[in-house]
């Protein structure tokens, strides 16, 4: 099936438990009034105090939602660069049945080919954060069949700048590209005020830039897709530079 791409800018914009401390009261033997040898002294222990322990999140495997839009993009990834498959009119009733790690993306239960709406259009009855993380991990794009990846050449870092460069794939026009769709498809889990941030960029061109700072615990990341009509070549995994204090 011939796909075609809709471009959508989405922009979108965690509790603490302290525990109760344990109260202990030091208990005193009374004074000693006689002078033969005190009795061997036996204590009780105290029972051992309790420490928080993470609660494990209470995932579920799907929420029914509704979408407020007027007319909503459903794509092929999380995110609007994506290919785009087919729109909800306002008002659909749709099951989401799993998120994005690092955005606000959620995936649509659709029969054969399930599709990836954005949270900002529509209302969830529930918290979409309780739905399991399906991407990247457990959610494949669409194969090309008619291309090849490519391959990354280099990843070089200015400071918070990262610069990528790849191979270049040339996708033919009319059949397999047309002018609104980009033909390279750059997924970057990156670091942005000490939280990892999942960015879809687009490139005409075999070179990308784009920020990513120091102080996240998890390492950022990223990949390089060839996208066509058909689906996606790749990914070319990009060797991350280390950040290193200017």
């Amino acid at each position: 099936m011939t796909l075609s791409l809709f471009l959508t800018a989405c922009t979108l914009p965690a509790s603490t438990l302290t525990p109760e401390p344990v109260s202990v009261t030091d208990t005193f033997l009374p004074t000693q009034t006689f002078t033969a040898p005190a009795p061997t002294q036996t204590f009780t222990p105290l029972p051992p105090t309790e420490t928080s322990t993470p609660t494990s999140i209470p995932y579920v495997n799907e929420l029914n939602a509704t979408v407020s839009a007027d007319l909503l993009s459903c794509r092929y990834g999380p995110g609007a660069l994506y290919l785009y498959l087919f729109a909800f009119k306002k008002g659909a009733n749709i099951q989401i049945t799993g998120r994005a790690d690092g955005n606000d993306w959620v995936l649509v239960e659709n029969g054969q080919q399930d599709c990836w709406i954005h949270t900002k259009f529509v209302d969830v009855q529930g918290d979409p954060q309780t739905l399991k993380s399906i991407y990247p991990d457990d959610y494949k794009l669409p194969v090309s069949p008619y291309y090849g990846p490519s391959t990354v050449l280099s990843a070089t870092r200015d400071g918070d700048k990262v610069t990528v460069t790849w191979i270049e794939i040339l996708v033919s026009p009319g059949k397999y590209e047309n002018e609104n769709m980009f033909p390279y498809l750059i997924e970057v889990w990156r670091c942005e005020n000490g939280e990892i941030i999942f960015d879809t960029l687009g490139a005409r061109y075999p070179v990308i830039t784009f920020t990513d700072q120091a102080g996240c615990k998890i390492p950022s990341h990223g990949r390089v897709f060839v996208q066509e009509k058909h689906g996606y070549a790749g990914p070319a995994e990009i060797p991350w530079p280390a950040y290193t204090t200017p």
